[in-house]
């Protein structure tokens, strides 16, 4: 039952990715919100056929990852919608660290701890810091709900990469590099937003979130608690 759900994942997030290449509103008006449901389902007979109960926290952040899906969706109806869809990501992105942190173990001594943690953090964090910087001039009224947003989602980087050594290798590896296309997508939203035009933006930022959003949750179904 759990391969139905994952082809379904499969083909709606391929409609969606041609739709952003193909110009076509009716395949994207069914794909686009489909994509979080569809996954939330396979996590959830994932969890079922193995006996294991429902994440609070990840499950908040799938239905708040399509609410997000949804307002940005809609956005050209009403601008106002952009900031409802970035509120809804930024609880999506609370839930995820809450999660993050609910899947994985004691520390161990392969773990990142003194100047290793602050090496490895510090690309992180100065991409985020660095992307707000370039954009700071061209954000306008939203200077401060984007500066909040921004730091969330580098935390949620930073709880996803301090899972090293709590967690088993597949599992980080692939929360880890989810959380990465994450926030790989939402700076390409926030560039071809506010800074200027990318060529082919739709499919660069559907490719990498939806990439992202499944090796998520897929790496924490991996987690062995």
């Amino acid at each position: 039952m759990k391969k139905i759900f994952l082809y379904l994942f499969a083909a709606v997030s391929s409609g969606e990715i041609i739709a952003s290449l193909a110009d076509a509103p009716l395949v994207h008006l069914i794909c686009k919100p489909s994509i979080m449901i569809t996954l939330g389902l396979y996590y959830w007979i994932t969890q079922r056929s193995r006996n294991e109960t429902l994440s609070v926290p990840l499950t908040v952040a799938i239905i708040f990852s399509c609410i997000g899906d949804v307002l940005l969706m809609l956005q050209h109806l009403n601008s106002d919608f952009f900031m409802f869809g970035l509120v809804a990501f930024l609880i999506a992105h609370v839930f995820y660290i809450f999660t993050y942190m609910q899947h994985q173990g004691l520390e161990s001594a392969d773990g990142l701890q003194g100047l290793r943690k602050i090496r490895f953090a510090l690309p992180i964090v100065l991409s985020g810091t660095g992307l707000i910087t370039i954009l700071y001039n061209h954000l306008g009224d939203l200077k401060i709900p984007v500066i909040v947003y921004a730091g969330v989602l580098t935390y949620m980087v930073l709880v996803a990469l301090f899972r090293f050594g709590k967690t088993n290798t597949a599992s980080f590896a692939m929360v880890f590099g989810g959380a990465i296309l994450f926030m790989i997508s939402d700076s390409l939203i926030a560039i071809n937003k506010f800074l200027e035009s990318l060529p082919q933006a739709g499919f660069w930022i559907m490719t990498t979130y939806i990439v992202g959003q499944f090796l998520i949750v897929r790496g924490l179904i991996k987690h062995q608690g």
